[in-house]
């Protein structure tokens, strides 16, 4: 456990991914040791969970309230007339929910300090068939050049699956639909200026050898596969923060997984987004997309 207590799990030996063999005590181990960095990016953040209580092979469940007696929920006042979602308060929270079968975290923009005015844009860059890493690699660096321009920072994570996703940190002043709008002027203008590489538009046949850069992950109570949350697809990749003069060396989306995650967390020295919780930048203008 996080608090260097003995960790019990039940049904540890089930399978939960048999691509792999790995079981619920891996993923449940994974989630205790990756606490002290994944709590950061939950504390005060709603969440949802994606539930595999059977194994990543059978049916799961996307769960956006705390159904079970060991899942906290966020304050009710919060978001008044509607069920809480869940809260992530301890590290022990974390574990918990493992407990109950959680294999994903996906977590809101926005956090309980002003749940309508997002801290974060989140730009998730989903690459076509055909795609090379070595194309993902450097869309990710154009992106980040535009961003750039306009003025805003952004920090880099695999998302455990095929691709990258970018955050942004804001100062939280806006409203979701403006954010919303500012992000998708951003990969409009990307996939007009670089046709050959990006697409704005949705659907498999739209994206194929490019790379569709997701905004609709900015919308009111949207969410996105948080910071360490593993992923519930063979090989159970994590999604990792790395540094930006890491990409070169990173090989996949899914470099790491529930069992090496803790070996790379055990050798950095520092966190490779610790610049990004001193960031709250001002939206450009809309203009300037």
């Amino acid at each position: 456990m996080p608090d260097g207590s003995r960790l019990t799990v039940t049904h540890a030996t089930r399978v939960i991914d048999p691509a792999t063999g790995f079981t619920k005590l891996d993923l449940v181990r994974y989630y205790a040791l990756a606490a002290p960095w994944a709590m950061p990016h939950l504390q005060g953040r709603p969440a949802y969970i994606r539930q595999a209580t059977q194994g990543i092979h059978q049916p799961m469940k996307f769960l956006q309230h705390p159904s079970y007696r060991n899942l906290k929920g966020t304050d009710p006042k919060l978001w008044p007339g509607h069920d809480p979602a869940i809260a992530f308060d301890t590290p022990e929270d974390l574990v918990a929910a493992a407990q109950v079968g959680m294999v994903e975290i996906h977590t809101w923009n926005s956090t309980d300090r002003a749940i309508g005015k997002p801290d974060r844009i989140v730009f998730d860059l989903d690459p076509g068939e055909g795609l090379t890493w070595e194309a993902m690699r450097e869309g990710a660096l154009l992106l980040r050049a535009l961003l750039h321009e306009l003025g805003l920072e952004s920090w880099l994570k695999t998302t455990g699956g095929k691709g990258l996703h970018l955050f942004v940190p804001l100062k939280p002043d806006k409203d979701y639909e403006t954010v919303r709008d500012f992000s998708e002027r951003v990969v409009q203008h990307m996939a007009r200026t670089i046709p050959g590489r990006f697409v704005a538009v949705l659907g498999p046949r739209n994206r194929v050898g490019k790379i569709f850069i997701d905004y609709l992950r900015n919308g009111w109570v949207q969410s996105t596969a948080e910071a360490y949350s593993a992923r519930a697809r063979p090989g159970m990749g994590v999604s990792m923060p790395i540094a930006w003069e890491e990409l070169a060396t990173v090989g996949s989306g899914a470099q790491w997984d529930i069992t090496t995650a803790p070996q790379r967390l055990d050798s950095v020295k520092k966190d490779p987004w610790a610049g990004y919780w001193k960031a709250r930048q001002k939206l450009p203008s809309l203009r300037a997309a």
